[in-house]
């Protein structure tokens, strides 16, 4: 078995005693290292496009500009950078709008040090965070949507093959598990949605998702 994937973090959470709370829990595992902490958005802004984290654990009520603006702007200069929302709110419509700022997932604060470690690997291995009971009433969101559709359309001229990457990411696979889905090399998988999300002017897989589920040319 080989060792958990190494990933750099970086945290913005305002309240000080959370703060040391989540730096205490992150701590408990080696393969989790904090590069940097800001406690408002503007700063952490700053300090994220300076170390580029591989991840960003980040708060959504922040003095100055919120969570959402944080991830908007982080993810206009530093699109490579994975933003994991964790925050104390369980509205739909605020995981609507992290999504669609380009966030690959959105805990909940009352989760243990475990549900935010498991997070963490599951956006850096391609996938999707979500909690259950919130995620439950967004997706049924979009099927309404899709029910909707008479005649689903491909508004951006994805190939047949991006077509099913994005189909099978849409299902909840990693990009490793679509590759042997698919036969093909992670790398491979990487590179077509890179393409696809530049088709589809997005940033991550889950905005090519929400807007291919509008669009009604995938289900999950």
């Amino acid at each position: 078995m080989t060792d958990p994937l190494h990933v750099r973090v970086f945290v913005v959470e305002d309240q000080p005693q959370l703060l040391k709370n989540l730096l205490k829990s992150l701590s408990l595992y080696g393969e989790l290292e904090v590069v940097g902490t800001a406690q408002e958005g503007e700063d952490g802004v700053e300090q994220m496009v300076k170390l580029l984290p591989d991840l960003v654990l980040l708060d959504l009520e922040l003095p100055g500009i919120d969570g959402i603006e944080v991830t908007k702007r982080l993810k206009r200069r530093a699109p490579s950078v994975e933003v994991l929302i964790l925050t104390s709110f369980d509205d739909e419509q605020k995981v609507y709008e992290a999504i669609q700022a380009g966030a690959a997932g959105y805990l909940v604060k009352r989760v243990g040090p475990e549900k935010i470690r498991s997070g963490i690997q599951e956006v850096m291995a391609g996938g999707t965070v979500l909690e259950a009971i919130i995620a439950r009433r967004f997706w049924n969101y979009f099927h309404a949507l899709q029910a909707k559709k008479a005649q689903p359309d491909n508004p951006w001229s994805l190939s047949p093959l991006e077509f099913d990457v994005l189909k099978y990411v849409a299902k909840g696979l990693s990009n490793a598990e679509v590759g042997g889905v698919m036969s093909l090399e992670r790398r491979t998988v990487r590179t077509h949605l890179s393409h696809i999300y530049r088709k589809m002017g997005v940033n991550s897989h889950v905005e090519a998702v929400v807007l291919a589920l509008r669009a009604g040319i995938v289900e999950l």
